[in-house]
């Protein structure tokens, strides 16, 4: 909760009053309290004693928990208070750009947190208690960092451009040809070999390879037979290894695996450390990209106030009645459909991509065959019956390896002009440190 200067300054007078009143005396043998107090003005509030000594607790449990060295006090609070300082600046821009997160938005992305952890709410909760924190200091601190990421994603958007050539220059570059090609996440077995071994523990182990191998194809589970054979070191993970690109693999799996389909496991293939066969689990990215679209036209009646839901709903199916009866779809949807994007076309949308629809119009379109006039249905927009006039898979591997450049690039300058921007309005604002 943010504390304003005046109501921190006026319990503080007032106790100065007292204090040199006839009633002082009355405080000589009373215990003596530290107040908590004020260790930084900045701007139009204030950071409380409170308040840096909670966040310092929770670095300092931070760095128990990695493991590290803990820096000496006067650097750790030093840094704390600056991190405080920096926070407070934003949740100021932030309260005056009129960023508000409502209890809805807090409550799902407390879920999301708990989910991400494997745990309930409740299990959230005693993991907070745990560690020292509250739910509803919990609840603050998430709804702080939330205005703060939305007060950096409006300032950061703004100062951050890519050019075309930007884009044309990366895609062309051997780190961009790199970094867009497909990806593949990979799981091992390992079946080792001794640097010094003799023959027959080399036919030994190939021997065991094979045999490997060999239960894979008929079925046998891949990550059981990793825990129980491998000798890799993330044998206890099922042999993963995670995302990997080919170019990062040993030859020959860095052409072999490109032609490799997921589920599809590598002959044993004899390294220094031994024998390997290579899982493919999934692929991600890679120039190939297919889009379905689907080319559909479609009328829509909205209700209002002179025309019920009912209404709607009977002139939409006498709509559909007529098309069947052999009245022209176009001419009806110019007359009567009420998308001013589609009905001067006569209610065509043309080829869409069916993930930018509303779900209830894409399920219907899904299930609509070509050619075929859909049943009277309802979205949010209104009463609709649509037709699908054709499917087809289109190419969009340029746009879509276009687009990754264009993120990875943003992504690049967003950290520079983020650490810009938090220097420029450190720099900018007046703060006092009273510490």
């Amino acid at each position: 909760m943010k504390i304003k200067l005046s109501d921190c300054l006026r319990p503080l007078l007032a106790g100065a009053l007292l204090l040199g009143s006839a009633t002082a005396a009355l405080y000589a043998s009373a215990e003596v309290r530290q107040l908590d107090r004020i260790v930084a003005i900045v701007d139009n509030d204030v950071i409380m004693q409170s308040q840096l000594d909670q966040r310092t607790r929770e670095v300092q449990q931070t760095i128990e928990k990695r493991g590290a060295e803990m820096p000496p006090a006067d650097v750790m609070q030093q840094q704390v208070l600056e991190r405080l300082i920096t926070e407070n600046l934003q949740l100021q821009i932030g309260e005056r750009s009129g960023i508000r997160i409502s209890d809805e938005e807090l409550n799902q992305a407390m879920s999301t947190i708990a989910q991400r952890n494997n745990m309930t709410l409740d299990q959230f909760r005693a993991a907070l208690e745990r560690d020292g924190l509250s739910l509803d200091t919990a609840r603050e601190q998430i709804r702080r960092e939330m205005v703060i990421s939305r007060v950096r994603q409006r300032r950061i958007a703004e100062r951050i451009q890519v050019s075309n050539q930007e884009v044309e220059n990366f895609l062309a570059s051997d780190l961009g040809k790199l970094q867009l090609s497909e990806e593949y996440r990979l799981a091992n077995i390992l079946i080792p070999v001794p640097e010094s071994a003799d023959s027959a523990t080399i036919q030994a182990a190939e021997k065991t390879a094979m045999d490997t191998y060999q239960q894979l194809q008929q079925g046998a589970d891949f990550a059981k037979l990793a825990v129980s054979r491998s000798a890799s070191e993330n044998a206890l993970e099922g042999g993963d290894m995670g995302w990997r690109k080919a170019a990062q693999l040993p030859p020959p799996f860095d052409t072999e695996v490109s032609s490799m389909s997921v589920g599809d496991v590598t002959r044993p293939v004899r390294t220094p450390p031994g024998f390997i066969l290579l899982k493919v689990l999934d692929k991600r990215g890679g120039d190939t990209q297919v889009r379905d679209e689907v080319h559909v036209r479609h009328i829509l009646i909205k209700p209002s106030q002179i025309r019920s839901e009912e209404e709607s709903r009977r002139l939409i199916q006498r709509l559909r009645d007529r098309i069947q009866a052999g009245e022209s779809f176009a001419d009806l949807a110019k007359n009567f459909s009420e998308d001013p994007g589609s009905a001067l076309n006569g209610g065509d949308l043309n080829w869409i991509d069916p993930s930018s629809l509303v779900p209830e119009f894409r399920e219907v379109m899904a299930n609509t065959a070509s050619g075929q006039l859909s049943e009277p249905f309802k979205t949010p927009y209104g009463w609709h019956i649509l037709e699908v006039l054709g499917r087809r898979a289109t190419d969009a591997s340029e746009e879509f390896r276009e687009q990754q450049a264009l993120s990875l690039l943003r992504n690049r300058k967003y950290e520079e002009e983020l650490q810009n921007w938090l220097r420029q309005i450190r720099d900018e604002a007046y703060v006092e440190i009273k510490l």
